[in-house]
């Protein structure tokens, strides 16, 4: 499928809420980026993971220690996704772009590709959030049904109750799978990948080996096959249902949409703005460790809409974007706490299941 286009409007909501945050941060006087405040959460979970590791992999702690390590570690991962990477990635983590860098190549380290993250979530489900056919996050076909232009088949009957096994998987689907298939393919579903430099083709393998090297080999040659397969498994079932549910909370629950092209325009309806808010949700955004834990992604709206600014600005300039929305009559959906968008995503996943 083409990339489709966005609706030409006389009055650019966009314009306006840009206007309005860039006024925010001129009275302020505040920076856009993280500062030393993300800086510092991003020392602290770094020498977290060290310290977890090292502990598991040198010390061997006790069984039940050891487990309740692998957990800690799992949600250590997630945790360095959502803060360092992913804001690394958007340039918003530091003033520095060399920084920025640093801080995105965390994701290799934990075996995924940033040039094919940076394609497949930068480039595609930030433009074209929630379109079947070109947004790859909701393409879990055939275990999944995301959308209702997607095939149905029996077994998503049983969608909403079997999907929580599904995502435990996603972490080793990535550094397994995934990456891989984008690589070989030279495609993120039917978009193309830019054109990988000799650059990008050895940090690729550079990384992917130095991974495996940290959290295969390594640990088996400590630890024997047995402990760390045990270990393993419990370290990435963390990390991806962590990683995953936090990311369907934000757009596969039964108030967001999903929008289709006109077929013989190929444009959707609305303009890049309203398509984000009408896709998007935010979720327990007064649950301070929530807010702190997931890098603020449980504003999800403020980040589609300004992914070039840190996360640790999003609850100041949520207060901005809701108000623009009431004054205009455009779409807010947000769930009050965790528990609720949980229970709707299940409720999203039973409806695509027999609809």
């Amino acid at each position: 499928m083409q990339a489709p286009k966005f609706a030409h409007t006389a009055q650019s909501f966009h314009v306006v809420l840009k206007n309005r945050i860039n006024e925010y941060f001129e009275k302020t006087g505040k920076q856009t980026n993280g500062g030393f405040r993300l800086l510092s959460k991003a020392l602290f979970l770094v020498l977290s993971f060290i310290y977890l590791y090292v502990h598991l992999i040198f010390f061997t702690p006790s069984t039940p220690l050891a487990l309740t390590f692998c957990v800690l570690l799992g949600a250590c991962t997630a945790a360095i996704g959502f803060n360092i990477m992913h804001d690394g990635g958007h340039g918003s983590f530091s003033k520095y772009p060399w920084v920025n860098k640093i801080a995105a190549v965390t994701a290799e380290v934990l075996g995924a590709s940033h040039f094919i993250w940076n394609m497949k979530h930068n480039v595609i489900h930030h433009a074209y959030t929630n379109v079947d056919g070109v947004d790859d996050d909701i393409d879990a076909k055939p275990v999944l049904r995301m959308a209702s232009t997607q095939k149905r088949y029996k077994m998503h009957r049983f969608q909403h109750l079997y999907f929580w096994v599904f995502y435990c998987f996603l972490h080793l689907y990535w550094i397994l799978l995934s990456d891989y298939k984008k690589y070989f393919t030279g495609k993120v579903g039917e978009i193309p990948l830019k054109k990988m430099t000799f650059k990008d083709h050895f940090t690729f393998w550079f990384f992917k080996l130095l991974h495996y090297t940290l959290f295969i080999i390594i640990p088996i040659i400590k630890l024997g096959f047995s402990k760390w397969i045990v270990g393993y498994l419990c370290f990435t079932v963390v990390a991806g249902f962590v990683l995953s549910i936090v990311f369907q909370l934000a757009h596969t629950v039964e108030d967001t949409e999903f929008p289709v092209p006109d077929v013989a325009s190929n444009r959707l309806e609305d303009e890049w703005a309203i398509h984000q808010l009408k896709t998007t949700a935010n979720f327990a955004t007064r649950s301070r460790f929530i807010s702190w834990f997931v890098g603020g992604l449980n504003f999800q709206i403020e980040h589609h809409l300004f992914p070039k600014i840190s996360h640790i600005h999003y609850p100041q300039i949520s207060k901005i974007v809701k108000q623009a929305c009431q004054e205009y009559g455009v779409v807010y959906v947000e769930y009050p706490k965790l528990h609720n968008a949980v229970a709707s995503h299940v409720s999203f996943l039973k409806q695509m299941g027999r609809a």
